[in-house]
């Protein structure tokens, strides 16, 4: 038994336009949702980078506070200096505790932030391209230009002197 053979359906011209016009505008899209993305992240990271510099500072504050802490009760042991310095490694443990946080916060921002600003280059390196594709596609035809024509003249007939 023969087979019979497919055949194929062949776009239409409209068909084909509006694909062509929804891929383009959903590129476009595309590349203004991931610029306001990177805004957005860009701020946040910014704010964790600030958190956790007030986090080291404070943390670095509260080793000072520790030591002297430490020092006061080797010199006098009672039950206020003991406090102290408890109250103190209480502190540093949950400013570590919420440095870790912000820190792990921070790295899965800039992580997500790295990868969508190469998604936005490369968007709109497309939209670029495009966009100098399209004005050469979409330049008018130049009206070919009339050629002047020459004045033709005769070439002077030279006069021939009949010898007899």
């Amino acid at each position: 038994m023969a087979s019979k053979k497919k055949t194929q359906k062949i776009i239409g011209s409209s068909a084909a336009e509006k694909a062509v016009n929804i891929a383009v505008s959903s590129l476009v899209d595309m590349a203004t949702s991931t610029n306001n993305a990177i805004i957005i992240l860009d701020k946040q990271n910014k704010k964790l980078a600030a958190e956790a510099k007030r986090l080291g500072k404070k943390r670095i504050m509260l080793m000072k506070r520790k030591k002297t802490a430490a020092n006061k009760l080797k010199k006098d042991a009672s039950a206020i200096n003991k406090k102290d310095l408890k109250t103190v490694d209480n502190e540093i443990a949950a400013t570590k505790k919420e440095a870790a946080r912000i820190t792990s916060q921070k790295t899965s921002v800039s992580v997500e932030l790295t990868a969508l600003k190469a998604v936005s280059k490369r968007a709109a390196a497309y939209n670029k391209a495009m966009g100098m594709m399209d004005r050469v596609l979409n330049k008018p035809k130049k009206k070919a230009k009339k050629k002047k024509s020459a004045k033709r003249t005769l070439a002077p007939v030279a006069k021939l002197a009949i010898v007899a």
